[in-house]
């Protein structure tokens, strides 16, 4: 796994050297366990960057196990996108795809041993009823009347469950744990429920589907996992991860957990997205707003930021939460070094070079990348009619603007010197266009006399740009904590409705001419962005990966 220079040390990895030193394990196994219920986010980033980093750094192995124990919600098109994600972000299980249905048989073997032993019985309460039997945190849970039948009339029950001779929510089987355990998880957790439903993978085989606390533990068992990192809300679960395998004496998988990945002004949570997307809120869940690792692909956020991130957060017990301007700086500082730069005008304000001979052109050479010298250069052409940024021009401008005014001089990046001699306005009195005068001596940015102008700006000659619509993203929630509402609000009513802007008549450099989707620039003095799936030969459409600085923070502080 790539990571930065100085990874730190957790506590996870010190468990882990210490297993090794003491020869508890030959191999190290993990495994990063998705539902195919949805999509992956940047919360689950951190889960399987350490899951599978774990295993490359004590060259182990790391297994990609579907969870897919709730046939109601799951699908083949979440198993792909999954893998899909993983793969960009350059992980591979290699042998090591697995499916807990492919533990159906052996699961079931397990829980019929469960009973032989009478450590699990088929139980008759309704879910109402079993909550209600379950007792509260300060008083202890009733016993199941259920709970004493014999063995052979548990085997029974649970082999009529298993040939579809029940109705669904007839019954369960119910491991038999203790009723008067202070945690809650070990008062008799149903381990199997009636589900006449089709599966994904085994089709009609199954009518009753394994409980996740059942299917988990049993499933690390049987794949030797010798470390099942889990995030903080399975601690509460470890006391019957143990007794399973412990009633069992199968393999001694585990389990560890860690402190949930919170980052400000971003939703993780997978109920909060659902309605997102349900709700037309955001368009789909590979929108680049959402925190999907599709929507992060497709804004063109690079895999090594997110793994340099999740770095620099770390792996601690305790939740925290994360600033969103940590994970943007490591957004911005990859991609100043190996974004290729280019010039782009997203408002554009036509110019006209009066003194430029009408039918000419020519070529100046820019840099690929200052940060990378063996970039190299990369040629812009030039006319007499170019595009300038709308915003640097003004007709009366304040004392500290430096960009192009009537009578000013500027440096057009790469080429020359440029001087405005008058601002065209249409009947409404709105400016159409600039006409300027060069000088020809400047070709290059430079004159012979050494005489220095203030301003710099970006341009693109309307003879050779193309056409592009840009989208411009911003943060989807305008709160640190978008969950965090006043009464009779939603978290909905935290949406920033600023956090997407069209602008659909933009002028690029013409070497984007045919670019991937997916591949990212950096438009100079403007941000980075993407080419979009949504592009076309006919038509170019690129999304803001991210601003060159933190914005907010100027908003923030009042600064223009």
């Amino acid at each position: 796994m790539a990571t930065t220079e100085d990874a730190p040390t957790d506590f996870i990895r010190e468990i882990v050297r210490e297993d090794v030193k003491n020869g508890k394990h030959k191999k190290i196994v993990t495994r990063f366990p998705p539902e195919p219920n949805g999509y992956l986010h940047i919360g689950h980033a951190k889960a399987f960057c350490l899951d599978f980093g774990l295993a490359e750094e004590f060259d182990g192995q790391c297994n990609l196990r579907f969870d897919d124990t709730n046939p109601d919600r799951e699908d083949t098109e979440y198993v792909e996108s999954i893998q899909e994600d993983l793969k960009w972000m350059g992980f591979e299980w290699g042998d090591g795809l697995h499916f807990a249905s492919d533990y159906f048989d052996q699961l079931y073997d397990y829980a019929v041993e469960l009973i032989m032993q009478g450590k699990a019985y088929v139980c008759d309460l309704s879910p109402q009823e079993i909550r209600e039997y379950r007792g509260t945190v300060t008083e202890p849970g009733k016993n199941s009347p259920y709970r004493d039948r014999t063995v052979e009339e548990n085997l029974d029950l649970f082999a009529r469950m298993k040939n579809g001779k029940l109705p669904d929510g007839a019954c369960t089987l119910r491991a038999k744990a203790d009723m008067a355990s202070p945690n809650m998880n070990m008062r008799d957790p149903v381990m199997y429920r009636i589900k006449h439903t089709s599966h994904h993978r085994t089709g009609d085989k199954w009518c009753i589907y394994p409980m996740y606390d059942w299917a988990h533990g049993q499933s690390d068992a049987i794949e030797q996992v010798t470390h099942s990192l889990c995030s903080i809300e399975f601690a509460e679960h470890r006391p019957l991860y143990d007794w399973y395998i412990q009633q069992l004496e199968i393999f001694p998988s585990q389990q560890i957990e860690f402190a949930r990945l919170n980052i400000t002004y971003t939703l993780t949570s997978k109920r909060m997205l659902t309605q997102l997307v349900e709700r037309n809120l955001v368009n789909g869940w590979d929108d680049p707003r959402m925190p999907t690792l599709s929507g992060m692909r497709r804004r063109g956020i690079p895999p090594q930021a997110i793994k340099n991130f999740i770095w620099r957060v770390g792996m601690n017990r305790r939740d925290t939460t994360a600033e969103i301007d940590l994970f943007e700086f490591y957004i911005r500082e990859h991609l100043n070094k190996v974004a290729p730069r280019v010039m782009g005008v997203i408002d554009p304000l036509k110019v006209v070079i009066e003194n430029y001979p009408e039918g000419e052109e020519e070529t100046f050479e820019a840099m690929i990348n200052p940060e990378d010298p063996d970039a190299g250069t990369r040629p812009v052409p030039f006319s007499r009619e170019l595009y300038i940024e709308r915003e640097d021009f003004m007709e009366d401008p304040p004392r500290k603007f430096y960009r192009l005014a009537p009578g000013r001089e500027v440096r057009l990046r790469a080429a020359c010197y440029i001087t405005c001699q008058e601002a065209i306005k249409d009947d409404d009195g709105n400016i159409i266009e600039l006409r300027c005068t060069w000088d020809p001596e400047s070709r290059g940015g430079t004159t012979p006399d050494k005489r220095r102008v203030r301003s710099t700006l970006h341009w693109v000659s309307a003879k050779h740009a193309l056409k592009a619509e840009v989208r411009l993203f911003d943060r989807l929630f305008m709160t640190e904590n978008p969950t965090r509402t006043e009464d009779g609000q939603d978290f909905t009513d935290n949406l920033n409705p600023e956090s997407l802007e069209v602008r659909p008549v933009c002028y690029v450099e013409p070497s984007l001419k045919g670019a991937e989707v997916g591949s990212v620039v950096q438009f100079e003095r403007l941000g980075y962005f993407c080419v979009d799936s949504d592009s076309s030969d006919e038509k170019l459409v690129l999304n803001r990966t991210i601003t060159l600085r933190d914005t907010w923070a100027r908003m923030r502080s009042g600064k223009k």
